[in-house]
């Protein structure tokens, strides 16, 4: 299976993307008779396929290319991003079992109330001296959604497709970057922007 690398973007990292060779050829599936001669170049018809309109089907096979990275975001961006069916948890930190270990100084965005940051770290330091479970539900819900978590997490093209639609004028800042993150993913512009973004170069192989 092909695998691409992409570099760091933000507070989005270790991407990973598998499998776009694959499904560019498989897509070409349904007009070929002889399947050992397609190749994974980008033509018209890849395009027009990929710049279908959202729910047509026609971009069913963005499924099968799959990108797997790591996604640091506040509980309020994490809580938004559960809509989204095709955009799945692998492994994430969690408040539940190391909310009274987290350097706090360090896990909160910068929009964040100090003065809720030190009632957290009161009631932390209430909990580690205590070690009261009542104690520690009082950490958990005071706890402000501008606490950060990082999760490993795994999507496809056609649910990034969705994303870049829905959220790249959001009002999050943290979506706005993982918009940014989209555009730099291999064939990103022909593949998952489609009307949001030229189509120059098109052409090209994707090697």
């Amino acid at each position: 299976m092909s695998e691409y690398s992409v570099p760091d973007f933000g507070r989005i990292t270790n991407t990973k993307v598998y499998g776009l060779d694959e499904s560019i050829i498989r897509a070409k599936y349904p007009m070929s008779t002889d399947i050992s001669k397609l190749t994974s170049q980008v033509t018209k018809g890849i395009l027009a396929l990929a710049g279908c309109e959202k729910g047509t089907g026609h971009d069913n096979w963005l499924n099968g290319v799959l990108v797997q990275f790591d996604l640091t975001y506040t509980v309020k961006a994490w809580t938004e991003a559960e809509r989204y069916h095709f955009l799945d948890f692998v492994s994430s930190q969690s408040t539940m079992h190391r909310i009274a270990q987290f350097d706090l100084d360090q896990q909160y965005d910068e929009h964040t109330d100090p003065r809720s940051i030190a009632i957290v770290k009161e009631l932390v330091a209430r909990y580690n001296e205590t070690k009261d479970p009542e104690d520690y539900l009082r950490v958990l819900m005071s706890n402000p959604c501008g606490f950060r978590l990082t999760a490993g997490m795994t999507t496809n093209y056609r649910q990034l497709k969705t994303i870049y639609a829905q959220r790249r004028t959001h009002r999050l800042p943290e979506w706005r970057e993982f918009c940014g993150w989209i555009e730099t993913l291999p064939l990103a512009r022909e593949l998952i922007l489609g009307e949001f973004a030229s189509l120059q170069g098109s052409q090209n192989a994707v090697r």
